[in-house]
């Protein structure tokens, strides 16, 4: 090998970017472009490829160019890194420690780092290479505890730090961080709270909006704002009004006029997972921006969902089923079907999408209360009755398959171990013969592939094979689940919510009115 290919790593960050004053652009990509390449050519390097991330964190290794440049330093394609400093290819101490130290020695390439002398071809500087590392990163933990305490402090000055504004308002042309009114969209969520107070439900409102042909809120930033907007809890797919998206719209204080922010934050500087916030830790500025919806509107609306939230499910022979009962066909929750003469009482479920929606979007699926409760019922002694009259041929059956399957499992687990480690005798023999010039480079690629495809299929059926044992301990656990579960059931009279609650995970109701049962427990023996 030539030792002298070499590829050029730039990154930029945002907060990189900020730093950089007028006439001053000496981090940017194309300056430091100019300055490695000017290095390369000093030292004669060949440069064979420049990889480029900008706008990315040097905390994080998922960088789309630097993940290509390492999928191309494992297949051999060059010999040497160069970058501006080692804090332009990783803040990250984790990351300093597994790819300068381990990973790129291990495949033989060198890293140089043109400005702070860098360099993993000389090991005297590896102590500095840490100390650098450790540096970085405590300026990436200073500089997050920056960012985040300037976020607060705008916040708590009533400034608006969101990417997109809530449904109703825009940006301030004069003023980004200051929310004005959007006419129309502002419409659409006065009309909402009207249609509420006027006594119809969410789901009923979306079907409205959708059938008056009113674009859902990410389609109108799309499409009539021009945002490069997307909303991560809906499919590209959906262009109907959810009743999420009504429920959130009812309940955004927003409309009132006020700033609610520091809602999420991330759980440390280094990880990119976002948590919830308590209330508490909430940063709420009133009277930021004009409001859409009047305070004392907005109260009534939060008083009449309580209300209706409270009316259901009142009883305990109304709400034996409630949150376990669902449309087979569109797997939404069932709504309770009411008399239309007499007393108009409560008589059975019908599809809550079909009832507030129509058969556009789903059919009618119904059922009487009686009929499901007895339905219910009878299955409940039925599976209670199976205990009593299979235990014991049961008991014998599981133990047989038990024994026979580990048996199996044991054996065929140590053949694949002993097949493993032969191969991997193999792939070391190869890497001796390469390095040695017995084989060419083409032909070790070949047979290093050929070997990690096979190991790649025997740690499938190895993993397969682990699952079958661990699957094996489960159904014995569950079997004994299973039985204690219902062996009390096998006589009784009457259903309560408590025995549903206990035994039942969902019941699903189809077009003609039969029902499947979902059990938390079943009987994974049965044939």
């Amino acid at each position: 090998m030539s030792g002298n290919r070499a590829v050029l790593y730039l990154r930029l960050s945002k907060e990189d970017a900020d730093k950089i004053s007028k006439g001053d652009d000496s981090a940017s990509i194309k300056n430091q472009r100019l300055l490695l390449t000017d290095y390369a050519l000093t030292h004669e390097f060949k440069i064979i490829k420049v990889y480029s991330d900008d706008d990315e964190s040097g905390l994080y290794d998922d960088r789309p160019d630097f993940e290509k440049m390492m999928m191309d330093a494992k297949m051999g394609e060059f010999d040497v890194i160069i970058a501006k400093t080692q804090s332009r290819f990783s803040r990250n101490m984790e990351h300093i420690e597994k790819y300068l130290h381990h990973d790129l020695p291990n495949l033989g390439i060198r890293f140089i780092g043109v400005v702070d002398g860098v360099d993993t071809e000389n090991e005297a500087n590896k102590k500095s290479r840490q100390i650098n590392g450790l540096v970085n990163e405590w300026y990436c933990e200073d500089l997050s505890k920056n960012i985040r305490s300037s976020f607060k402090a705008k916040m708590k000055n009533g400034q608006f730090l969101g990417s997109s504004c809530p449904y109703g308002y825009k940006k301030d042309p004069k003023n980004h961080n200051h929310l004005v009114i959007d006419e129309y969209a502002a419409k659409i969520v006065r009309r909402i709270y009207k249609l509420y107070l006027s006594g119809y439900g969410k789901a009923k409102i979306g079907s409205i909006l959708s059938s008056d042909g009113i674009l859902i809120p990410t389609l109108y930033k799309r499409e009539v704002l021009g945002e490069n907007y997307h909303n991560s809890k809906a499919l590209d797919t959906t262009k109907n009004w959810s009743y999420q998206t009504i429920h959130t719209i009812l309940n955004n204080e927003t409309y009132m006029g006020h700033l609610i922010q520091n809602k999420v934050n991330t759980l440390s500087y280094k990880d990119k997972k976002k948590r919830m916030l308590p209330r508490e830790k909430w940063i709420v500025v009133k009277n930021t921006h004009e409001a859409i919806i009047e305070p004392e509107l907005f109260d009534m609306v939060q008083r009449l969902q309580k209300t209706r939230t409270r009316s259901v499910g009142s009883t305990e022979e109304n709400g034996i089923f409630s949150g376990l009962l669902y449309c087979a066909d569109c797997k939404h929750a069932m709504s309770r079907k009411y008399a239309r003469h007499g007393s108009g009482g409560f008589i059975g479920y019908i599809c809550k999408t079909y009832k507030t929606q129509g058969m556009r979007f789903c059919s009618s699926h119904s059922i009487d209360a009686c009929s499901l409760e007895e339905a219910v019922l009878f299955s409940i002694k039925s599976e209670a009755r199976k205990i009593l009259k299979k235990e014991d041929v049961d008991e014998l059956k599981r133990m047989q398959v038990c024994n026979k399957n580990m048996e199996y499992c044991e054996a065929q687990l140590e053949s694949i171990r002993k097949r493993i480690e032969k191969i991997e005798r193999f792939k070391r023999k190869t890497y001796d013969n390469y390095m040695e010039d017995l084989i060419s480079k083409e032909d070790y690629m070949r047979y290093v592939s050929e070997y990690e495809t096979e190991i790649t299929e025997l740690q499938s059926q190895k993993t397969a094979l682990c699952e079958r044992a661990d699957l094996q301990q489960e159904l014995d656990a569950r079997y004994d689940e299973w039985v204690e579960a219902f062996k009390d059931y096998i006589n009784v009279k009457k259903l309560t919510r408590d025995m549903v609650l206990e035994l039942i995970e969902r019941i699903e109701v189809h077009k003609d009115g039969g029902i499947t049962i979902y059990y938390k427990f079943q009987n994974p023996y049965a044939e």
